[in-house]
C-alpha cells in the first residue's frame, strides 16, 4: 500500500510550482460552464426535441448544481442537416426550439439566477439554405454573390475534376459540383468547398462583406445581453492561399494526421511561440487571428467582460496558445486534456504543459472532458486498457469491444473531480453531472449524424453522446418531455441515472458535482495555484497537486493510497476508508479526493 508521510506534525511538501494563483478577476477566467445541447436537454412542447422553454424550465436544476454559465449549442433557424450547425439565419430562432421571445425569457431568468449565457457561433460555413448561398446559386461565376463562398473552377479541360484533393471531415470529397447551366464558363459548372456536409458550404473569409456580416451578428446577440460566444471550428475559417492538395487526413478530433512531408517555417513569431502547424492547409492559418482581433474589439465595446471561446483542434499546444493572446480569444478548449489516456504521468505532463502555455499569454486554461462531438468520458474511460478508446467522431459501434459501464463511471467521476480541482475554467457537458454513458446500441435506422451516412456506416457518428438526458426514472422518455417522445432513443440503463434518483442522495454523481463546485468556489480553486506534491513526483500511479490549501489526489494505480493522519476529506469521487485516530483515510483505485491537512 502506498502512503504519504503521515506524521501529523509534518505538512505535505509541494515545492514544484507550475502555476501561481491570482486574484479573481474576469468571470470567465475561473468559471464552470455547462454545455446545453438544446435538442437533447428538455422538451417543453412534446415533439420529442428539446427547446428553449424546456431549458428555462430546468434552470433550477442548474442553479442547484452551482454552475456559473451556460453554453447553448445552435438554436438558430436551420434545415437541421447537421443538428443546427448548418445555419440558415443567424438572427432567428428555429421554430423547433421556440422564438426570440423564448430566448429573451431564458436569458432573463438565467441572469436572475446569476447564470451567464454563451451562444454558439458557426462562422466557417452556412447552410445551403442561407439566403446568401441561394443567391450564389442563381448568380454566375465571378459574381459578388459567389465571392462570399469558396467557389472554384474544376481541373481538367472540362473542369470535371475537383479543385483539389481535400476530403470532408464527415467523409467523402470536400467539393460538390453545381448542376450545369447556361451561365457556365468554359470550364463548365463550378465547384464549392464544404469541409463538412454538402449542405454546409464554406464561407470565404477574405471577403469584406463576410467579415462585416459576422461583426453585425455579434452585435445583434450582444445587444440582447449574451455574455459570450463559443466559436465553432475556430481554426478553420481561413484556408491556405491557392488551396493546395494535401496528403493528410482531415479530422476535427484528436488532432490531425501529419502529411508525409511537412513544411515548417523555421522563423518563430515575435511573441516567441513556436510556429509549427500540423493541421493542414484548411486549418490553423495565421489569418484567423486577424478575425479574432477584430471581434475582440467588438466585444470590448460592451460592459460585463463578454468572452470568446475557441473550438480549435490545434496541435501543438504552442499553436493553441496563439488563439488566447491578450487581444484575441479569451478561452480555448483544452482538447489535449480531453484526449489524454488514463495514465498518471501523461495527465501530469499535459496539465503542466497546458498551464505553461496558457500562462505564457496570460490566459486561463480551459479544461473539458466531454462534449457533443466525442464519446462521453464515462464510456471512453470504461476500458481496462487505457489506450483502447474510440477515435475521434467514430464513436463506439455495437460490434466493437464494449466499455465496462461500472469502470467507466468510476473513472469518469475521478477524472471530473481532478478536472474541477485544477486552476482555470472548466466545462461540463449536459448529463455529465449524472454520470451518463453513451448509448451505444442505437439502431442504424434511428441514427441521424451525417458522418454515419457519408461514411456508409464506417464511422458510427456522434449520436451516442447526444441522446436526450433523463430527468425522471418512472416517466415516459424519462421525463424528457410531456409526451415521452425523444428524437433519439434512450437506453434502458438511463433510468438509474435520472436526475430525480440523484438529487439529495449521498454519494450520487450529481451530489459529488454539486459539492465539488461548492468547495471550488469557497476555496477559489479556479483562480488558484498548482504545485505537485513532492511525495508523488514521478509516481506512475498517482496524480497529486496542491491548489491553494487543497490537495487534489487521484489514484490511478491498483493499490490503495493512504492519506496523512488528520487529513480532512472535503469531497471524494468514490468510497474511501475513513481515517481513524492513528491511521489516515485510504483512497482506492480510480478515485479522486480533495482534502486539507
Amino acid at each position: 500500500m502506498t502512503r504519504i508521510d503521515s506524521s501529523p506534525t509534518k505538512p505535505l511538501s509541494a515545492s514544484t510550482v507550475v502555476h501561481a494563483s491570482h486574484e479573481p478577476s474576469e468571470w470567465w477566467r475561473d468559471a464552470v460552464i455547462y454545455q446545453v445541447y438544446p435538442r437533447s436537454f428538455a422538451d417543453a412542447d412534446g415533439d420529442g426535441i428539446g427547446d428553449l422553454p424546456g431549458i428555462t424550465s430546468r434552470l433550477p436544476h442548474l442553479a442547484a448544481l452551482g454552475i456559473d454559465a451556460l453554453w447553448l449549442s445552435p438554436f438558430y433557424r436551420s434545415p437541421q442537416k447537421d443538428a443546427g450547425y448548418d445555419v440558415a439565419d443567424y438572427r432567428a430562432v428555429d421554430p423547433l426550439f421556440g422564438t426570440l421571445d423564448d430566448f429573451d425569457v431564458l436569458l432573463e431568468q438565467a441572469h436572475e439566477r446569476g447564470i451567464r449565457i454563451i451562444v454558439d457561433l458557426v462562422p466557417n460555413h452556412t447552410s445551403d439554405q442561407h439566403v446568401w448561398f441561394q443567391e450564389a446559386l442563381r448568380s454566375p461565376a465571378g459574381s459578388p454573390a459567389r465571392a462570399r463562398y469558396m467557389f472554384r473552377d474544376g481541373k481538367g479541360a472540362d473542369g470535371s475534376t475537383p479543385p483539389n484533393n481535400w476530403q470532408s471531415i464527415f467523409g467523402g470529397p470536400a467539393w460538390t459540383r453545381l448542376p450545369a447551366s447556361e451561365d457556365d464558363g468554359p470550364a463548365g459548372p463550378q465547384w464549392y468547398l464544404h469541409l463538412f456536409d454538402t449542405s454546409q458550404p464554406d464561407l470565404d473569409w477574405s471577403n469584406d462583406e463576410v467579415k462585416a456580416e459576422f461583426e453585425d451578428v455579434l452585435r445583434f446577440w450582444l445587444d440582447k445581453g449574451v455574455d459570450g460566444f463559443r466559436i465553432d471550428v475556430a481554426h478553420g475559417m481561413v484556408k491556405a492561399d491557392g488551396l493546395p492538395d494535401w496528403s493528410g487526413k482531415t479530422s476535427m478530433v484528436e488532432g490531425t494526421e501529419k502529411p508525409a512531408e511537412q513544411v515548417v517555417d523555421p522563423g518563430a513569431p515575435e511573441d516567441g511561440l513556436v510556429d509549427t502547424s500540423v493541421n493542414g492547409p484548411m486549418f490553423d492559418q495565421d489569418g484567423v487571428h486577424d478575425i479574432y482581433r477584430a471581434w475582440h474589439q467588438v466585444l470590448a465595446e460592451y460592459d460585463g467582460d463578454r468572452c470568446l471561446v475557441a473550438e480549435a483542434w490545434v496541435e501543438p499546444m504552442e499553436r493553441l496558445a496563439r488563439y488566447v493572446r491578450a487581444d484575441e480569444m479569451h478561452q480555448a478548449f483544452n482538447f489535449a486534456f480531453l484526449t489524454t489516456e488514463w495514465d498518471a504521468s501523461r495527465l501530469r505532463d499535459i496539465v503542466a504543459e497546458s498551464l505553461e502555455m496558457s500562462d505564457s499569454v496570460g490566459a486561463p486554461t480551459t479544461w473539458v472532458l466531454s462534449n457533443h462531438d466525442v464519446s462521453r468520458h464515462a464510456s471512453r474511460l470504461g476500458y481496462e486498457d487505457a489506450s483502447q478508446r474510440p477515435a475521434g467522431t467514430a464513436g463506439i459501434k455495437p460490434t466493437d469491444p464494449q466499455p465496462d459501464e461500472a469502470l467507466g463511471i468510476k473513472r469518469a467521476r475521478a477524472a471530473s473531480l481532478l478536472m474541477l480541482g485544477l486552476p482555470g475554467s472548466a466545462y461540463v457537458y449536459q448529463g455529465e453531472e449524472l454520470g451518463l454513458p453513451d448509448h451505444i446500441m442505437i439502431p442504424d435506422e434511428a441514427r441521424q449524424d451525417p458522418s454515419f451516412f457519408r461514411t456508409n456506416g464506417e464511422e458510427i457518428g456522434r449520436d451516442g453522446c447526444r441522446v436526450p438526458i433523463p430527468w425522471e426514472a418512472a416517466a415516459p422518455g424519462y421525463g424528457f418531455g410531456p409526451t415521452g417522445k425523444t428524437w433519439l432513443p434512450q437506453p434502458p440503463s438511463y433510468g438509474t441515472y435520472a436526475a430525480d434518483q440523484q438529487r439529495d442522495v449521498e454519494g450520487s454523481t450529481f451530489e459529488m458535482y454539486r459539492r465539488a463546485l461548492e468547495v471550488r468556489g469557497e476555496a477559489e480553486l479556479g483562480s488558484g495555484s498548482l504545485a505537485w506534491v513532492d511525495e508523488y513526483q514521478g509516481s506512475s500511479d498517482v496524480v497529486a497537486l496542491l491548489n491553494r490549501d487543497v490537495v487534489v489526489l487521484t489514484n490511478l494505480g491498483t493499490e490503495a493510497v493512504t492519506l496523512p493522519v488528520g487529513a480532512d476529506v472535503l469531497v471524494a469521487s468514490g468510497e474511501h476508508a475513513v481515517a481513524t485516530e492513528d491511521s489516515g483515510a485510504t483512497v482506492p483505485r480510480d478515485t479522486t479526493v480533495w482534502f486539507r491537512v
